[in-house]
C-alpha cells in the first residue's frame, strides 16, 4: 500500500506512547519507530525495542547500520514482529552515528547502501525504503544525488524519503542540520520527473497539511517531522484529506479521554505517567489555556502514583469550545 502522508521517525519522540496518541487522531497516516540499530535488535532487549500496540499499525521500523548480514537479520526479526515496512536511515548526521558508519555518511557509499537494500529485500517480502538527504558536504549537487538514487533504483528500493536539505557532517549540530542548509524542493521534484517509476516522498520544512497537499502535485508522498510533534491535532483532518476515508471524527476531549484510559491500563503495568504525558504537552499549541495545561502536567506527572487524573485536571484549563470541536 502507498501512503501519501507519514510522520517522520524522531529520536526520543516517536516512541510507542506518542504513536498510540497519534492513532487516536489519524488512523491511516504511516507512523515510524525511532531509529534502532540492527545490532540493538539482534543482541539487545527485543521487547523494549520492538513492542507496540496493534492500533499503531501501519507502522514502519527505521533501522540503522552498515552490515548487510546484520540488517537482513534485523529485517527478519522485524517482519516476525509484524511491522508494515522497513526503512533504512541514511540521513542522520550526528557524530555518534557517523562514528558507527551509518546515517548520512553512507550517502558517500551508494554501492554499499544498494547492497544493504538488496540484502534486506532478499531476506523479507516487506517494502524496503530509504530515508536520506539531498546531499552531504561537497557531494551535494543534483548529479551527485542522482548517482546515489540510481544505485538504489537498481537495488529495487521501494520508496525514497528525501530530506530536501543537504547535511554537513562536521561543523553543524544535528539540530542546525535540520534548519540551516537551505531547502531545495525543486531538485526532489526534478528527480521524480526524471525517474517517474520511483516512489518519492519529500521531507523537510513542511509544517501544515496544506503545504503537504501542494507538494503532492510533484511527488508521491509527504513526510512531516517536528510539526507533527509540536501540533499533533493538525492531523485530525489527515484521513479525510489524504486517504479519502472518513476522519476519525473525535473531539479533542475524546482523544484525551482515550489517552487517559491508556494511561490507566499502563499504570497497572508500572509505566510512569511522565513517559506518556510528555508527548501530550503540545496538544494545544497556540490555544488559550495551553500554558496552564503544560504547566500542570509538567509539575504533577512525576509524582508518585500519578495517573490520568493529572490529565483530566489539566483539561479544565482548555475552553470547552476547543475540546468539543469536531473536524
Amino acid at each position: 500500500m502507498s501512503y501519501p502522508l507519514s510522520i517522520a521517525p524522531m529520536l526520543d519522540r516517536t516512541d510507542r506512547h506518542y504513536r498510540y496518541m497519534m492513532r487516536q487522531i489519524t488512523a491511516k497516516t504511516l507512523l515510524y519507530t525511532e531509529m534502532i540499530t540492527a545490532a540493538a535488535i539482534i543482541f539487545g532487549n527485543k521487547e523494549r525495542h520492538l513492542n507496540y500496540s496493534e492500533v499503531e499499525l501501519p507502522l514502519a521500523i527505521q533501522l540503522a547500520g552498515d552490515n548487510p548480514k546484520q540488517l537482513a537479520e534485523a529485517a527478519v526479526i522485524a517482519k516476525k514482529w509484524g511491522y508494515s515496512e522497513i526503512n533504512l536511515n541514511v540521513g542522520c548526521p550526528s557524530g555518534r552515528v557517523q562514528n558507527a558508519n551509518f546515517g548520512a555518511c553512507l550517502m558517500a557509499k551508494p554501492k554499499l547502501v544498494a547492497e544493504l537494500v538488496s540484502t534486506m529485500k532478499d531476506a523479507v517480502n516487506l517494502p524496503i525504503t530509504v530515508k536520506h538527504r539531498i546531499g552531504i558536504d561537497e557531494l551535494d549537487s543534483y548529479d551527485d544525488m542522482k548517482v546515489f538514487v540510481e544505485a538504489l533504483l537498481l537495488a529495487k528500493v521501494d520508496r525514497l524519503t528525501i530530506h530536501a536539505r543537504k547535511a554537513w557532517l562536521s561543523g553543524l549540530s544535528p539540530k542546525a542540520n535540520r534548519n540551516v542548509p537551505p531547502l531545495r524542493y525543486n531538485e526532489v521534484y526534478k528527480l521524480k520527473e526524471e525517474i517517474p517509476e520511483l516512489m518519492i516522498e519529500i521531507n523537510g520544512g513542511i509544517i501544515t497539511l496544506a503545504q503537504a497537499k501542494e507538494h503532492l502535485q510533484y511527488v508521491d508522498a509527504v513526510m512531516i517531522g517536528r510539526a507533527a510533534y509540536d501540533n499533533p491535532f493538525m492531523f485530525l483532518e489527515a484521513d479525510a484529506e489524504f486517504f479519502g476515508v472518513q476522519a476519525r471524527a473525535k473531539t479533542r476531549r475524546e482523544v484525551i479521554e482515550a489517552m487517559c484510559q491508556y494511561i490507566d491500563e499502563l499504570r497497572e503495568k508500572d509505566v510512569y505517567l511522565s513517559y506518556i504525558s510528555k508527548h501530550m504537552l503540545k496538544m494545544f499549541t497556540a490555544i488559550p489555556g495551553a500554558k496552564a495545561w503544560r504547566r500542570h502536567i509538567s509539575e504533577n506527572s512525576h509524582k508518585k502514583g500519578a495517573g490520568s487524573e493529572v490529565i483530566l485536571q489539566a483539561m479544565a484549563f482548555i475552553p470547552d469550545e476547543i475540546l468539543e470541536a469536531r473536524v
